[in-house]
């Protein structure tokens, strides 16, 4: 328990610091920080740190410190008061005549100023003095802060069994925030909520100054001013801005986005039933970029310059180059219209409906993965612990495969990772090639309208896959490189 109450003591002054886990921890423990606080603020006069300073300040008083700087301040502030009062501001206009002006130090009022700045003068050069010499001779004394104080209290165990009961929301934040990897994830999570709400804004503030009108584009030309005002009024859309902007708010924040402007059906359930489609989509395809980006790319850093090398970088630069949409078209044309082998459309139930997008998408996706492999490889296989590792007689696949290919993950990672937030975004050109309802082609479809609740809600969700998929490749850089671990630990 002791070491508990130690750790978590330590926990609140590290996240006291920052200012967005300052908030989560103020509002989830109010009931018990609140009243520590208010004592905190009537006890900390009569801390050792005041108790100090007010000695040292007695100590200047009775060695004649206080006296000396006093003097020394007196001198300094008439020498300015008498330099201001003489400055070109206060001098006669050239024939304005003699003015009576009195001497500054005889007149009263200016007596009283003088007196006025030497005492805050004073007080201010005496307590930066007794400061200074308190952090002399006491380095490890100093003013008591909330967060310390806290931390003081929790080491009490009648304090910390009170701090459980009455602020036991705040008890377990600190113990999450106790945890490196789930502090990091939660403060990951926390500023991918601005994200999405910035991005929310942005949207809704383009499609509302758009000049593409939805009534028009629904109801179509033939539609009287008064049909499409009545449709306007029925989804909301005569109202003012910040109102829109609020209802898109709640909508996003609640998980409740509206109805579509085309058709009215709910919005998320339109994307409920389009998500594992693009799903099943995206991981087919990366898998199979993966199966053959990664050994080819080792096999291409192993023999560099080579003729294999130059044929599988030639290979990656076609798979780079060929069009999504042509490359689309042929496999219909063989695997569908001639050989009758696949579907050309999508059909519910069917995996084979998977099988041409798959190809289609993941011819690019292993271009770029064998190239970011092959790079990678190449600056690993030459350094010092690779050629220890093969002097000491490993073998050569414990080699490639452990030492050179482990270390050579971090930017392949990041590459797959950054193509799979961008593939679940949407595949337009292949879900429109071979007919797949799927986020991207709907989407297309919506913001031509524009449909502003379905293209807030799939651009918002857009948005969080990336976000997610950045955090998760973010958490395999710890498990894959113990440096970027510790990293995280300590911060």
């Amino acid at each position: 328990m002791k070491h508990l109450q130690e750790n978590l003591g330590g926990v609140f002054q590290k996240i006291y610091e920052k200012w967005l886990t300052r908030v989560f921890l103020l509002a989830l423990g109010a009931v018990f920080l609140l009243p520590a606080f208010l004592y905190y603020l009537l006890n900390r006069k009569n801390s050792a740190y005041k108790s100090e300073l007010a000695a040292i300040r007695l100590g200047f008083k009775a060695d004649g410190t206080q006296k000396a700087v006093a003097e020394e301040v007196r001198a300094h502030v008439e020498k300015k008061f008498l330099f201001f009062r003489s400055g070109p501001a206060f001098q006669a206009e050239p024939d304005a005549g003699p003015v009576d002006v009195a001497p500054p130090l005889e007149n009263a009022k200016a007596g009283q100023g003088i007196e006025k700045e030497v005492a805050r003068l004073l007080e201010v050069r005496l307590d930066e003095m007794a400061k200074v010499k308190l952090r002399k001779e006491s380095p490890g004394l100093g003013d008591v802060t909330f967060a310390a104080y806290v931390s003081n209290l929790l080491q009490r165990g009648g304090v910390f069994a009170c701090f459980v009961v009455f602020g036991f929301p705040a008890f377990l934040f600190l113990l999450l925030m106790g945890q490196p990897f789930l502090k990091y994830t939660f403060e990951r999570l926390v500023m991918m909520v601005f994200v999405v709400f910035g991005v929310t804004f942005l949207v809704f503030t383009i499609l509302y100054i758009s000049p593409m009108d939805a009534s028009y584009n629904i109801l179509g030309d033939l539609a009287t001013d008064a049909q499409r005002a009545q449709f306007n009024a029925a989804y909301g859309l005569d109202k003012p801005y910040l109102e829109q902007l609020w209802r898109a708010f709640k909508g996003i924040a609640t998980l409740h986005p509206g109805k579509s402007l085309m058709g009215g059906q709910e919005v998320m359930a339109q994307l409920a039933n389009k998500f594992p489609i693009t799903l099943r989509v995206t991981f087919f395809s990366l898998a199979l970029a993966v199966a053959i980006a990664v050994p080819a790319g080792i096999f291409s850093a192993l023999r560099p310059y080579s003729v294999w090398d130059y044929l599988i970088m030639l290979l990656a630069l076609i798979g780079l180059s060929i069009p999504a949409f042509w490359f689309g078209m042929l496999l219909i044309l063989e695997f569908s219209i001639t050989l009758h082998w696949l579907p050309s459309i999508f059909l519910p139930g069917n995996l084979k409906v998977y099988v041409m997008p798959a190809i289609v998408m993941g011819t690019g996706l292993s271009a770029s993965i064998a190239r970011m492999t092959r790079s990678s490889m190449l600056e690993v296989i030459h350094q010092d612990y690779i050629v220890t590792a093969k002097a000491k007689g490993l073998p050569a696949g414990t080699v490639i495969l452990r030492h050179a290919l482990g270390n050579a993950m971090i930017p392949i990672v990041t590459i797959i990772g950054l193509d799979f937030g961008a593939m679940m975004a949407g595949a337009t050109v292949a879900e429109k090639v071979f007919s797949i309802p799927g986020i991207g082609s709907w989407l297309i479809d919506k913001q031509f309208i524009p449909d502003t609740p379905a293209v807030l809600a799939g651009v918002v969700y857009i948005a969080i896959i990336v976000s997610v998929v950045n955090l998760v490749v973010d958490l395999l850089y710890a498990l894959l490189d113990p440096r970027i671990k510790a990293k995280i630990k300590l911060g």
